[in-house]
């Protein structure tokens, strides 16, 4: 009953959620010491995740076009920033008929955990697979499932598009579930762990001296292959925060492996994009981003014929 009444409580820091869903039955999550800890949110912040889940946000049946992305906030790897690259965007996600569901994945920095740096992609491999084996019972799509990630969240959004292996198989019926997305939209992300990493994302994900193999397994846009999904990446020129190089980076690599991909670049916008009220042609993106959903045939055209 404590944690029934906890996890209501935790909900109503997160904006109309319309469920909470913790990823992994009681005691069975991966990757664990069992450190009793809870969670801790400050400033629309979330910094510490004892119980990864996702918060679910359903359009309306006649709104519903069959397709889903998670959403992965940034925050560097130190901190969800749930609200500006989470909840704000799983309402956007919503106009357009598409399930959203915000993924409060656990930070690298946490003590609980016995492998740092597996952590997020293990929570974010494992909230495709529960979307996928409830995709019946939530109208969508299994082969319209995406991921989405600002910042850091962009980084993690990359990792599961171009993750080799499944790394979150914990014995129970979703072992078999695949954990693949099939689609990718990444805004302002971190990519490289080299010599255009953001230092602060790097260091809490990877810890201080990581070894030259981590580097390049946590560089994404090495990882990438033709099997690797469809993507839509949008950045600033001005983001003096995580070098636009990253996304270029991630694109060369997605050209390379000719997996269709598109790349905007705005002369403004700073780092990590905003979902409105952003300056000049940034403002775009948004919609630029529905049209290459309908051109990829993600979701069905708006349009009447």
């Amino acid at each position: 009953m404590k944690k029934v009444l906890f996890l209501l409580l935790f909900t109503t820091y997160f904006a109309k959620a319309q469920e909470f869903l913790p990823l992994y039955p009681v005691n069975k999550i991966p990757n664990s010491k069992g450190t009793k800890r809870k969670d801790s949110i400050a400033n629309e912040r979330v910094y510490r995740v004892a119980t990864p889940g996702m918060y679910c946000f359903f359009p309306g049946t006649q709104e519903n076009k069959g397709a889903a992305v998670v959403i992965c906030p940034g925050g560097g790897y130190e901190r969800l920033a749930y609200v500006i690259s989470g909840t704000q965007l799983a309402k956007w996600f919503n106009t357009l008929g598409i399930s959203a569901f915000v993924l409060n994945y656990r930070l690298p920095n946490d003590p609980d955990l016995v492998e740092r740096e597996k952590a997020p992609l293990q929570d974010a491999q494992r909230a495709i697979k529960v979307i996928r084996n409830n995709a019946v019972k939530w109208g969508i799509k299994p082969d319209k499932i995406g991921i989405q990630g600002s910042s850091a969240g962009g980084h993690l959004a990359s990792l599961v598009g171009t993750a080799p292996a499944d790394i979150v198989k914990i014995g129970d019926q979703l072992d078999t579930v695949s954990a693949l997305a099939n689609f990718m939209i990444l805004v302002s992300p971190v990519i490289d762990m080299g010599a255009y990493a953001h230092k602060g994302s790097k260091k809490n994900l990877l810890g201080e001296n990581p070894t030259p193999e981590i580097i390049k397994q946590y560089s994404t846009q090495l990882q990438v292959t033709k099997n690797t999904p469809m993507c839509f990446i949008a950045d600033a020129f001005d983001d003096k925060t995580v070098d636009p190089h990253n996304s270029l980076l991630f694109y060369q690599a997605l050209l390379e492996n000719k997996v269709t991909s598109t790349l905007h670049v705005f002369p403004q916008g700073g780092h990590a994009i905003a979902l409105r009220n952003n300056p000049g042609s940034t403002e775009m993106w948004t919609k630029l981003c529905e049209e290459w959903m309908v051109e990829m045939s993600i979701i069905p055209s708006t349009l009447k014929k």
